[in-house]
């Protein structure tokens, strides 16, 4: 499969959706199977087509929908209702930021939470963790990952021990999420498909939520 022509982003870290493309495990996969970010070196060659990516970016000339007139418009109203591979959670609020507070205030922040998640890569992931760590590193506020990781540094955790180390992170996670009513897992495909079906049939009677 050839390279598709089309303009490149700016900030391949940040879909122009508004998922967090640094954030995501594929992003922090070794091998042929990284993902570069949105519209990043060989994405086209492989990631499936996308029709945010080709209406934003090929045809707007928009580095995020967050950037463009309509926005919000239907083709996202309801994207962050549900999660695939890395959590569409966060999307709107991403998009809203960068369009209130502009692109150098969001990447500044995301590379601060980018920080945070490869230092938990490096010490903690025991191998199956990395999802978890990108989810809590994406979902939390910046606040509560850097206490958190600042109290796990703190802690007398063996250094060869990797999972322990990985259990300790994941139960301080899960106690700062549940402390912030923030739910640390990906929602099911089932959930995903109720939000389509409603989605279809607010689209169809004209409504707007």
């Amino acid at each position: 499969m050839g390279k598709v022509s089309t303009p490149t982003k700016k900030h391949p870290a940040v879909g122009c959706c508004g998922i967090d493309c640094a954030l995501c495990p594929r992003h922090h996969t070794n091998g042929t199977s990284r993902c570069p970010g949105c519209a990043g070196p060989d994405f086209f060659e492989k990631h499936p087509s996308c029709s945010i990516l080709t209406c934003c970016l090929a045809a707007k000339g928009r580095e995020a929908c967050s950037d463009c007139d309509a926005f919000p418009c239907d083709r996202i109203a309801h994207w962050d209702r549900a999660d695939s591979f890395v959590t569409h959670r966060n999307c709107l609020s991403n998009l809203r930021t960068i369009r209130e507070k502009g692109w150098a205030a969001f990447v500044a922040r995301q590379k601060e939470r980018l920080k945070l998640l490869e230092s938990m890569l490096e010490r903690y992931d025991d191998g199956r963790s990395k999802s978890f760590s990108c989810l809590s590193a994406a979902l939390l506020p910046l606040w509560e990952l850097e206490k958190t990781m600042a109290w796990m540094r703190d802690r007398d955790t063996p250094p060869d021990d990797r999972k322990r180390r990985a259990n300790a992170l994941r139960e301080a996670f899960v106690s700062a999420a549940r402390g912030n009513n923030i739910e640390l897992s990906y929602r099911k495909a089932r959930e995903r498909e109720r939000f389509e079906l409603r989605r279809q049939a607010v689209a169809g009677d004209g409504l707007r939520e």
